[in-house]
């Protein structure tokens, strides 16, 4: 199959490994996986996923919604602040309703009091990278700091959930987090039934001590007597796929610079965000360096600084690796630059071109 680029390739042999770790953790650690539709919400993929998790979380109405109705099982509904119209729409098919504050637990309490509720703890502890993702960063909205208020209302919730980790590849720091938080919310976890740790464990990097994980979930989950949920995104779906492009111009000012029909800002915005490069395959004995930068007009649109085997042509393949997390559910029309097209490789080697945008997408997107 010939393809136009940019499009992004996702291939299910890849993801499979990822869902393998997970099924081994869940026998091992007797927790549950509910994937972040924040990170990813590629649906065409989720057949294969569904079959390893346990549903899906959600951080507003409508990914919500596509849990429900593109990959099935437990659907939990969290949201920083929910609007009375989405609260009415998620009773109807939401298994669990998670709350940002107090404030919004007891104000939409009478409308789902017969549901299963959680709130949100901030835990005063974290692990980030980058104080734009810490969940603990001061004046956080992020979670119910006042235990007392919590302690409250514990006959209005059934679970409490403790999302303070963002690519957290440390097994070490998170089991002194956990017994940090066993430590200092004992009277709470004894009355609960489920406890979320949230996503932001890299337990698919290379090298993350998978054992000493399953082990600390299953002794909190034994000590407190718990059902423990994992809300991974980018674990899920650790390079699993790639977003392929074109080289469209080369120039030179100070550095060779090829221009590529993709965007940052467009196709892959949290490397603006993060202030990250995109990831790229190493190549051997390569000496042609280039800055690689997107066909957009923000002049900060680069994906990084890169070296060939070759001296790169008009026409050549530029692949980004691990480019599933964050991506297509951030592509946007800026510019009235062509959304990457979404292809997979399924399990049996077959490739499917799933979905292409036409200027009609474009036009539609706008009034």
């Amino acid at each position: 199959m010939k393809l136009k680029t940019p499009y992004y390739f996702i291939e299910e042999t890849k993801l499979l490994e990822n869902m393998k770790k997970i099924a081994f953790i869940r026998e091992q650690s007797g927790a549950k996986f509910v994937l972040a539709l924040k990170c990813f919400s590629t649906w065409c993929v989720f057949d294969l996923m569904s079959k390893y998790m346990d549903g899906t979380t959600s951080s507003a109405l409508y990914e919500a919604k596509l849990g429900y109705e593109k990959f099935g099982k437990e659907v939990h509904a969290y949201s920083v602040a929910y609007p009375k119209e989405e609260i009415l729409e998620l009773k109807k098919f939401a298994d669990k309703i998670i709350f940002n504050s107090i404030s919004q637990l007891n104000r939409f309490y009478p409308l789902v009091k017969n549901k299963n509720l959680g709130i949100r703890v901030n835990p005063k502890i974290s692990y980030s990278h980058f104080d734009l993702a810490d969940p603990a960063r001061k004046n956080s909205r992020l979670g119910v700091i006042n235990k007392k208020d919590i302690l409250d209302n514990l006959n209005k919730i059934n679970g409490l959930m403790f999302h303070f980790n963002c690519e957290n590849e440390d097994a070490d720091n998170l089991e002194q987090s956990l017994n940090y938080i066993g430590k200092n919310y004992s009277k709470m976890l004894e009355k609960v039934e489920w406890v979320s740790f949230g996503g932001g464990i890299y337990f698919t990097k290379d090298g993350y001590n998978i054992k000493k994980f399953c082990k600390i979930l299953r002794d909190f989950s034994k000590k407190y007597n718990v059902q423990i949920y994992l809300e991974p995104g980018e674990s899920s779906i650790t390079m699993s796929a790639k977003l392929v492009t074109s080289v469209l111009d080369i120039t030179h000012n100070g550095k060779d610079i090829a221009v590529i029909d993709s965007s940052t800002e467009a196709h892959m915005l949290d490397l603006l965000t993060y202030h990250t490069p995109a990831k790229m395959a190493k190549q051997k004995n390569a000496k042609h360096e280039y800055i690689v930068a997107g066909r957009t007009c923000l002049a900060g649109d680069i994906f990084g600084t890169y070296k060939f085997t070759k001296p790169l042509k008009i026409g050549d393949k530029i692949i980004f690796e691990d480019a599933a997390g964050y991506s297509m559910v951030k592509m946007n029309w800026f510019n009235g630059v062509p959304m990457p097209s979404i292809v997979v490789k399924r399990l049996n080697g077959k490739i499917e071109l799933v979905k292409s945008f036409t200027y009609k997408d474009f036009a539609g997107n706008l009034s």
